[in-house]
């Protein structure tokens, strides 16, 4: 190898923290910084997923029925103006002869916290199954309403209303993710 004179090249600062091709070292803990931006795009991708296939096959019912939709048949036309019986109010259905296939549903129609949740705890208790519990679209429900698609869960829907000691049911299609939905108002004392 030739000798050559030393020149201003030869001079590089000792501050300077250069390996082989004049590469500085790499940061210590940059790999977990990566990772953790990673994650976090992954859950908000999955998150995000999770809640638009929910949305697109309707699988969030969390609307308080409008009056109009839990109104009584209008009486026909062949309907006569004589008073009727009062009705006996009919028994509600134990929550042992509750057929598995119906689904029930616990809404929390207030801001409370925790009420349908509570309301849950105590079906369980007395033996129901719960199908799904969460908060109401509308959080200003005054009135705890159990609400019954099929006129064959009225029972049901009569006995989960004296189980939670709510005096209200009503037939309803508003909730057609449910057999039975209660909506719980603020008159409602778990």
């Amino acid at each position: 190898m030739p000798n050559l004179p030393r020149d201003r090249f030869d001079d590089l600062p000792h501050d300077l923290e250069r390996v082989g091709a004049h590469r500085a070292r790499p940061v210590k803990g940059r790999g977990w910084f990566v990772f953790a931006w990673a994650a976090l795009a992954t859950g908000l991708l999955v998150g995000g997923g999770v809640i638009a296939l929910g949305v697109l096959n309707d699988s969030f019912q969390f609307t308080n029925p409008s009056p109009a939709a839990t109104s009584e048949a209008e009486p026909t036309a062949g309907a006569t103006d004589e008073p009727s019986p009062s009705p006996t109010a009919p028994a509600g259905t134990a929550a042992a002869d509750v057929d598995p296939s119906v689904t029930i549903a616990v809404l929390n129609g207030t801001a409370t916290a925790g009420l349908a949740t509570a309301a849950s705890a105590d079906l369980t208790a007395a033996g129901y199954t719960v199908a799904t519990q969460g908060n109401a679209g509308d959080t200003s429900a005054s009135t705890s309403t159990v609400y019954y698609a099929d006129p064959a869960d009225e029972g049901v829907a009569l006995g989960l209303a004296q189980t939670l000691g709510i005096s209200a049911t009503a037939a309803s299609s508003a909730f057609p993710n449910a057999s039975v939905t209660v909506v719980l108002g603020t008159d409602f004392t778990p």
